[in-house]
């Protein structure tokens, strides 16, 4: 049994970590464009500068999606390349990129799939304040608004915001992301409120300014545990690991899909975040929850739990030399099936896996390819989990590689290879990998192969 017939067969990338072109036609700057250059920020000093170049390269790179057979490409607009200033004056020629992007992948029987913040905050608007300030929904939305009329015509599928657990939590407690802050837990939680709000607003704008029937979700961390047997007491673990608080930490699933996709923060985050929650307004949580067409999630890995002699999750200990990508992720396949079956339980809503993928250590060969047999095992395990979360009932949508193209991987810079398609950025040439003609052939079969 294969997937469903209209099941969706894509890769993913983002703009920051593709298009280079930093500079050129009146961009403006975003935060990563200054972090990066802070010495340390980003491992050997890399930028997105020039990255794979793809905005002078999109027509190349788009006949490799379709040579690998992709229908669908989720895809990241550049907020401060449409709006220099994240607000005001309009840069046309920024627009006028995505526009030709658009028709191109159209052309070539591809549907785009926009995200509209994959975590390019415009600087001008970070020394305002950035998410802190109690404005920023408000100019999301306005960029939204900028995007959705010139794009609608066009693009039916949206995606407001891209993990927030990582643009919110790296990026304003941990540091180690742009904007490189550490602030006190009150103004993350801040942060991250006006955040959901700008989801919020984003759909609101989407619906009245779309040209087109459309569809909307959301792309957080799916941030799952799954249990170590199949006892129903290590399932229920496993659900509430997924789910519930442990401590004080951004790093969970419930806090950032909840108020989205339920219209409330969940109760036990309350309580754990009483201390340092910001003030509500009494209309928040309606703006917050708009209606949505699907949940997209980015799943990687998780932890395997148990329930303990006292009926509480448990981490079980990983195994001596656990298998891990090169980016020292661990493995977890059930992932994709625990992931998406306990979020369609939750929050019934179609499941797209808007990301998963791994990086790996890959090389031209002798023979001049690119073998990369650990991503094709990884895919293969990974996939076949979710076509039992399907078999089991969950309403699969599709499922996005991460990632299309080897790219900027953030802090890490290039030392990441997470693509379907090698990239020599001494050169800029493309070559398919062989994960990358193996997974048209998963295409093709819709699924059956695997």
């Amino acid at each position: 049994m294969s997937f469903k017939k209209d099941f969706i067969w894509g890769a993913a990338t983002a703009a920051y970590q593709i298009e280079g072109a930093a500079g050129e036609d009146g961009r403006g700057l975003s935060v990563w464009d200054t972090c990066c250059k802070r010495p340390g920020f980003v491992r050997d000093g890399d930028t997105g500068n020039i990255a794979c170049d793809h905005y002078h390269r999109y027509k190349e790179d788009v006949k490799l999606m379709k040579k690998i057979g992709l229908k669908a490409y989720r895809m990241s607009i550049s907020w401060p390349r449409i709006l220099p200033n994240g607000i005001g004056k309009i840069n046309e020629k920024g627009l006028d990129f995505y526009d030709r992007l658009v028709d191109e992948l159209l052309d070539n029987g591809i549907t785009p799939y926009v995200t509209l913040f994959h975590w390019d905050y415009p600087q001008e608007l970070f020394k305002k304040g950035g998410w802190l300030n109690p404005d920023s929904s408000d100019w999301f939305a306005e960029y939204t608004k900028v995007v959705v009329e010139r794009l609608s015509d066009r693009v039916k599928h949206w995606m407001t915001l891209n993990e927030p657990q990582c643009f919110i939590g790296l990026g304003h407690s941990k540091g180690v992301h742009a904007p490189g802050l550490k602030l006190d837990l009150s103004d993350v939680l801040c942060a991250s409120h006006n955040a959901l709000l700008a989801h919020g607003k984003a759909v609101q704008t989407i619906r009245k300014y779309s040209k087109e029937l459309c569809e909307i979700g959301y792309a957080p961390v799916g941030v799952v545990s799954f249990p170590d047997t199949q006892s129903k007491e290590d399932i229920e673990a496993a659900r509430k690991a997924t789910f519930d608080f442990d401590g004080p930490s951004l790093w969970n699933s419930s806090w950032w899909i909840d108020p989205a996709y339920l219209g409330s923060y969940p109760e036990e985050g309350l309580k754990v975040f009483e201390k340092w929650l910001p003030k509500i307004g009494a209309d928040d949580m309606k703006t917050i929850f708009q209606p949505v067409d699907f949940l997209g999630l980015n799943i990687y890995r998780g932890p395997r739990v148990r329930m303990d002699q006292n009926g509480n999750p448990a981490k079980v200990k990983k195994n001596v030399g656990y298998d891990q990508t090169a980016i020292k992720w661990q493995i977890t396949p059930e992932t994709l099936y625990w992931g998406p079956k306990f979020f369609y339980e939750r929050y019934q809503k179609p499941i797209l896996i808007t990301e998963n993928g791994l990086s790996n250590t890959d090389w031209i060969s002798l023979d001049g390819k690119v073998h990369d047999p650990q991503r094709i095992d990884f895919l293969n395990r990974y996939l076949r989990e979710y076509k039992r979360a399907a078999q089991d009932g969950v309403d699969a949508k599709g499922y996005f590689c991460w990632s299309l193209m080897d790219n900027f991987e953030w802090a890490e810079g290039y030392n990441e290879r997470f693509g379907l398609i090698y990239i020599n950025y001494q050169t800029q040439e493309r070559i398919i990998k062989d994960s990358g003609f193996w997974y048209k052939s998963v295409i093709e079969n819709n699924g059956e192969n695997l």
